[in-house]
C-alpha cells in the first residue's frame, strides 16, 4: 500500500450510507466496514475526523404534511447526526480503536459538547473524532459543517463518500451520457452547479484552499486507498 499522502483529514460520511440499501436505520455490516476502513487509515499514520450527516433517520422531505418549521426540522435533523456519531464511535471502539464522539448540540448526558480545542486534544492522543449536531444552528448542510471542521482542525484534505467514484456531469445511474472528471477546480464545480456538495462548501473550500475529494464509500477499503493515493476519486482544488 503506497504512503498517506494526508497527515489529517476529514471524512463526511453521509447518514444513509449507514444504512446501507435499507430506507431507515443502520446496516450493521456497513457501519462495521465504514468503521474498519477508518481504522486502517489511522493505523496509516493519518488523523481521521469525520462529520456524519442524519438522512438515514430524519429526512427533511419527511416534514411535508407535519407542519414543521424549516428551523424545526433542521433540529431534528441535527439530532439525528448525534446518534449517528455515537452510533459510529460506538463501532470504532469495540473494534479496539480509540474514538470520541462530540456534539455541537448540547447533548451532555449522552456524549461532550465539540469545541475545536477538544476535538484537536482528541486527534493528538490518536483518537479517530466523530462530529455530530452540524454546528448547532439551522439553515446549513453538513457539507458546509463538513468543510468547516476541517479548517478549524488544520486538516489537508476534505474526503466526501458518495455512492459512485467521483464527479460526473449528471448522475450516471439516470444518464449513460454523464462524463466524469478526474479533477475539477471550486469555481468549475459552482459554475456547472453540480450537486455533490452545495455551493456554499465548494466556496468555503476554495476560500480556505481545502481540496476536495469525492470518492465512493462502495469500493472496498475506500477511505484508506483514497487516502494514500490509490483510490479511484475526483479531486476538487481551489
Amino acid at each position: 500500500m503506497a504512503g498517506p499522502r494526508y497527515t489529517r483529514a476529514l471524512v463526511k460520511i453521509s447518514g444513509e450510507a449507514l444504512a446501507g440499501t435499507a430506507d431507515f436505520g443502520f446496516d450493521p455490516k456497513v457501519v462495521r466496514a465504514i468503521a474498519e476502513d477508518l481504522i486502517a487509515s489511522a493505523k496509516a499514520g493519518i488523523d481521521i475526523a469525520v462529520v456524519v450527516g442524519g438522512g438515514n433517520i430524519f429526512r427533511g422531505k419527511q416534514i411535508a404534511g407535519i407542519g414543521l418549521s424549516r428551523v424545526d426540522a433542521d433540529a431534528i435533523g441535527r439530532l439525528a447526526t448525534v446518534m449517528n456519531a455515537i452510533t459510529l464511535a460506538g463501532q470504532i471502539q469495540a473494534l479496539g480503536h480509540p474514538a470520541v464522539a462530540l456534539s455541537a448540540e448540547p447533548v451532555p448526558e449522552a456524549l461532550d459538547t465539540y469545541t475545536a480545542r477538544h476535538a484537536l486534544d482528541h486527534l493528538a492522543q490518536g483518537r479517530i473524532v466523530v462530529l455530530g449536531g452540524g454546528i448547532g444552528v439551522p439553515l446549513l448542510t453538513t457539507d458546509t459543517t463538513a468543510i468547516m471542521r476541517a479548517v478549524e482542525l488544520n486538516c489537508g484534505v476534505v474526503l466526501k463518500g458518495t455512492n459512485v467514484d467521483g464527479i460526473y456531469s449528471a448522475d450516471p445511474k439516470k444518464d449513460p451520457k454523464a462524463v466524469r472528471f478526474d479533477a475539477l477546480t471550486a469555481d468549475e464545480a459552482i459554475a456547472r452547479d453540480l450537486k455533490v456538495m452545495d455551493t456554499a462548501a465548494f466556496a468555503l473550500a476554495r476560500e480556505n484552499r481545502l481540496p476536495i475529494i469525492v470518492f465512493s464509500l462502495d469500493a472496498p477499503n475506500a477511505v484508506t486507498s483514497v487516502l494514500t493515493g490509490t483510490g479511484r476519486c475526483t479531486v476538487v482544488t481551489s
